[in-house]
C-alpha cells in the first residue's frame, strides 16, 4: 500500500497537469486518505476540493458530502465551498435547492463566474433553454471574453432554432480566434441551414476559408459541395455565378475523391450523389 505522502504527491501531480482522474482519485481516498485527513498539512483544502469534484464525477455522493463537511469546518463562510454544496445538491437532482444556494452566492458576489455558470448548467439540465439563454446573455455582459460561454450560447440558440443569434455568437468566436477552421465551418453550417441565396453564398465563402485554414477538413468540403450545388441549381442565382459554382463544385468533388482514395475508401461519387440538391 502506498504511503500517505506518496498518494498526496500523486494527487498533486494530477492537479498540476490538470488530469481529471476521477476514479483513481476516489479509490486513493477510500483506500488511504479518508482516515488521515489531518495529515494533509497545507494541502488539505486543495486535496478535499480535488476529491470532492472527483466524487461528484463518479456519483460517489457520500465521499463528496464528507469533503464538503470538512471544508466547511475550516471555511464556514466560504462562497467557494457553497458552490461545491450547490454542485452536490445538483448531483442529487435537488435543482431548486441548488439554484437557491447559487442565487445567494451571486447576490453576495455578482462577479462570481463559477456560480453563474453552475446556475446556467442547472437550467440547461432542466431543459429550460430560454431561461438559460437569458442568464448566459447576462453573464456575457460581464465576461465578454469567455469563449466557452459564447460557444454554449450559440448551441442553445441553435437548439431554439434562432439561427441569426447563433450566427452572431459564432462571429464573436471568430473574432476571438480567426485561425480556427472549425469556427468558420460552424458559421458556414448555420448560414447554409438558414437558406436563401445570400446566406448560401456566405456559407460558401466561410467553407472556403475553413479549407484555407485546414485543407483536410472533410466536413467543410462536404458543406462546400452542398453550397455550390445549391447555388448552381438555384433559379435566383445569376448565370455567371451558376457557372462559377458549378466549376467549384467539380473541384470539391475531385478533392473529396482524392482524400477518400488516400484512405482506401471508394464509391464516393455514389455517396455524394445522395447529397445532390434538386
Amino acid at each position: 500500500m502506498a504511503s500517505i505522502s506518496g498518494n498526496l504527491d500523486k494527487l498533486r501531480t494530477w492537479r498540476e497537469n490538470n488530469d481529471r482522474k476521477s476514479r483513481e482519485i476516489v479509490e486513493i481516498w477510500k483506500r488511504n486518505l479518508e482516515l488521515n485527513i489531518q495529515k494533509f498539512g497545507k494541502e488539505k483544502p486543495l486535496v478535499l476540493e480535488q476529491v470532492c469534484i472527483a466524487a461528484l464525477d463518479c456519483n460517489k455522493l457520500d465521499v463528496a458530502q464528507k469533503c464538503i463537511q470538512e471544508l466547511y469546518k475550516d471555511f464556514p463562510k466560504s462562497l467557494r465551498v457553497k458552490k461545491y454544496e450547490a454542485m452536490f445538491l445538483e448531483a442529487k437532482e435537488k435543482f431548486d435547492d441548488a439554484l437557491e444556494l447559487l442565487e445567494a452566492i451571486i447576490k453576495q458576489d455578482e462577479t462570481n463566474s463559477g456560480a453563474k455558470k453552475r446556475k446556467i448548467a442547472i437550467l440547461k439540465a432542466q431543459s429550460k433553454n430560454v431561461e438559460a439563454i437569458k442568464e448566459l446573455a447576462d453573464y456575457l455582459k460581464i465576461f465578454m471574453a469567455d469563449v466557452e460561454a459564447w460557444q454554449e450560447l450559440s448551441e442553445l440558440y441553435i437548439i431554439e432554432q434562432d439561427f441569426n443569434k447563433a450566427a452572431f455568437c459564432l462571429e464573436e468566436l471568430i473574432l476571438h480566434n480567426p485561425h480556427n477552421h472549425l469556427l468558420h465551418q460552424r458559421y458556414a453550417d448555420i448560414k447554409y441551414t438558414q437558406g436563401g441565396l445570400e446566406n448560401i453564398e456566405l456559407a460558401r465563402s466561410y467553407y472556403c476559408q475553413a479549407l484555407k485554414l485546414n485543407p483536410k477538413n472533410i466536413r467543410a468540403l462536404y458543406g462546400l459541395y452542398l453550397a455550390t450545388t445549391a447555388l448552381a441549381t438555384s433559379q435566383k442565382c445569376p448565370a455567371p455565378k451558376k457557372k462559377e459554382a458549378l466549376k467549384l463544385s467539380e473541384w470539391v468533388l475531385n478533392e473529396i475523391n482524392d482524400q477518400y482514395k488516400s484512405l482506401g475508401i471508394s464509391n464516393i461519387d455514389e455517396r455524394l450523389g445522395a447529397l445532390q440538391i434538386n
